[in-house]
């Protein structure tokens, strides 16, 4: 019969024994995230794939198939153009849209997913309006203050 461990007897292994060296050695002391808390394990068995996204700083679109990012840059293609400066940028952004969904379109790859290109003048159309829009807002918004007329035309001119 084997004998027990008698009490107050540790036993270290051969690992506690070379963490407990190195501790006493001070070779844990500046290593990086030092005092911080270990980061939480696998709660989910795609956790490595949301480490690299944080780490990459991608966006989650960027695990998604080709069809269904299309099918949201077409569907938020107003806000994409929303602060575009220029109609002819506008159109270029749209053009750039529909060449890759007519590639898609080729040459469909992972799931169907009904995609149709965009109507470039549709699309600059809205931008004017919600352009012209901003603008009305803006010039309302801003109160045209001007110095009383008994001031000398220098201080009107330059604000003093």
């Amino acid at each position: 019969m084997t004998e027990r461990k008698p009490p107050g007897l540790t036993f270290e292994s051969w690992i506690d024994r070379q963490i407990r060296e190195a501790t006493e050695r001070g070779e844990f002391d500046q290593l990086p995230g030092a005092g911080q808390p270990i980061p939480a394990g696998p709660a989910d068995e795609n956790w490595w794939v949301l480490n690299l996204l944080k780490r990459e700083g991608l966006r989650a679109d960027a695990l998604l198939p080709e069809p269904i990012v299309l099918r949201r840059e077409r569907e938020q293609i107003q806000d994409t153009v929303r602060d575009v400066p220029s109609e002819r940028e506008v159109r270029e952004t749209v053009a750039a849209l529909n060449e890759r969904i007519v590639q898609y379109m080729r040459n469909p790859v992972g799931p169907r997913v009904p995609i149709t290109p965009l109507c470039t003048d549709d699309v600059v159309d809205t931008w004017r309006t919600d352009r012209d829009e901003a603008r009305a807002a803006r010039t309302q918004a801003i109160p045209a203050s001007t110095p009383p007329a008994d001031h000398p035309w220098w201080r009107r001119l330059f604000g003093r």
